[in-house]
């Protein structure tokens, strides 16, 4: 047991999730960095910190994720926050031009099995990794839950005047993350009467595997949003949707 506030990161061995596991360590939390390779993730921890944890599970393996959750049960006790940051845009490794990738998960054409892929990571891997480890999290003080979502989740932006850019991109990822986004006004409004805080992060478009490092924004730019939204005070917003720059419509 610590007195520590206790945090775990899914997808938290690379990109926007590494350096939430490092601004959260930084800050004097113990952190949980979970990834599915569990080699992967004791490299992420050395250099997230001496306060950082290899925590071993797929989102998509609700046998792993009882495992993960049973560990830290009996090393930890309880958890404070869960950041749901685990995520997958693209299936396999295609080449080229993020419009030119975009243009394969269109919903009228990408293949059934693909689509199911994308929302089995981005959107029932989050409900099973929160159900989880709502019984940690009931055990805290003032738990917090965040989801990374993204800003092409926005149907109001997508379908709003400035929106051709996410018209010509929505697909099966930027579905998944409307799911996703409604996916968090359910936990909010479900967990809102025990003091459970659920809101979805957009960290902008930033530099990561996810558009083969073709974003604008840095990860300590992308980090910025999850981490502030996991560290509301009880006077915070719970089911809402933002990135650093303020609220985003749904």
């Amino acid at each position: 047991m610590t007195d520590n506030r206790i945090a775990l990161v899914t997808g938290a061995n690379q990109g926007i999730g590494l350096q939430i596991a490092k601004d959260l360590a930084a800050k004097g939390l113990t952190v949980l960095v979970g990834s599915r390779d569990l080699g992967k993730g004791q490299i992420a921890v050395r250099e997230v910190g001496a306060n950082a944890h290899a925590i071993q599970f797929d989102v998509t393996d609700v046998a792993s994720i009882a495992a993960a959750a049973g560990r830290i049960s009996k090393e930890f006790g309880r958890l404070d926050i869960l950041i749901n940051n685990a995520g997958i845009s693209k299936i396999g490794q295609p080449k080229g031009a993020v419009d030119d990738i975009v243009k394969s998960g269109r919903i009228s054409s990408a293949s059934l099995d693909d689509i199911r892929a994308i929302y089995e990571t981005n959107v029932f891997g989050v409900i099973a990794v929160t159900q989880a480890m709502l019984p940690l999290l009931r055990k805290a003080k003032s738990a917090r839950i965040v989801n990374v979502s993204s800003g092409v989740g926005s149907l109001t932006r997508t379908l709003g005047p400035g929106g051709e850019h996410l018209r010509a991109l929505y697909g099966m990822y930027s579905a998944s993350k409307t799911a996703l986004n409604a996916v968090t006004v359910g936990l909010a409004l479900d967990l809102a009467p025990e003091g459970i805080k659920v809101n979805a992060a957009c960290p902008g478009y930033t530099k990561t595997a996810l558009n083969n490092f073709m974003g604008t924004r840095t990860v300590e730019e992308g980090a910025r949003e999850p981490v502030r939204l996991a560290l509301l005070g009880d006077d915070g917003p719970t089911g809402s949707y933002s990135n650093d720059e303020g609220p985003l419509p749904w």
